[in-house]
Formats: C-alpha cells, structure tokens, sequence
C-alpha cells in the first residue's frame, strides 16, 4: 500500500504561480497529476515516469504546467505558472505501477487532494 499526500494548493490569481507537492510513502513505476473541478469528471494533467523522466502533459496545460520529481525525498512536484481561473479544481496526486497513463480509473492509489483556486 501506497500513501499519497497532497501540499501547496490555495487562492491565487489569474497569471499567479502554485506549486503542488506530492509526498509519497512507497515507491510506484509512474505518478500523475489528475484534477476534479465542481461537477465535472477527474481529468489526466500530467504523469511522469519515476525512472527515466519522461513526462505527459494535458493539452490544456502544456507549458505552463512541469511535473518534476525529487528520487532522495520520494515526492511529485507540479509546478504551475500563468494559472488561469479555468485551472480551478481539486488537485489530486496518483500513482500506479505500470507506465503512465491518461485514464484515472487505472491508478492505484490516491491522494486526498489540494484546493487550487484562481480568481479572475
């Protein structure tokens, strides 16, 4: 078992910077990077392989958002810049033991999630 916890979301503005952590307890082939806004289905952000650094970006976010990963503390990172009000959700960290991939139902384990507010 898996133990995945959540940092750094809050209230930002539009064009701010946020950057999540993702802690881990255990050691997961891939990690990931899904978000839930109100009364919408959890969507895929990104996802990183731990070995190799490759990494997976939503359209919606690629070049703002960077995945990132440190191997000595165990944790995710996502860096997020030039946020948008649309980037409004909880943000919620994944990891799985096969390769990344897009679709939430085939992760793991789960963190509990960050609120990440951006006002216009």
């Amino acid at each position: 078992q898996v133990q995945l916890v959540e940092s750094g979301g809050g209230l930002v503005q539009a064009g701010d910077s946020l950057r999540l952590s993702c802690a881990a307890s255990g050691r997961t082939r891939s990690r990931a990077w899904f978000r839930q806004a109100p009364g919408k289905e959890r969507e895929f952000v990104a996802a990183i392989l731990w070995s190799g650094d490759s990494t997976y970006y939503a359209d919606s976010v690629k070049g703002r958002f960077t995945i990132s990963r440190d191997n000595a503390k165990n944790t995710m990172y996502l860096q997020m810049n030039n946020l948008k009000p649309e980037d409004t959700a909880v943000y919620y960290c994944a990891a799985r033991g096969g390769v990344p991939l897009i679709i939430a139902t085939t992760y793991d384990y789960w963190g509990q999630g960050t609120q990440v507010t951006v006002s216009s």
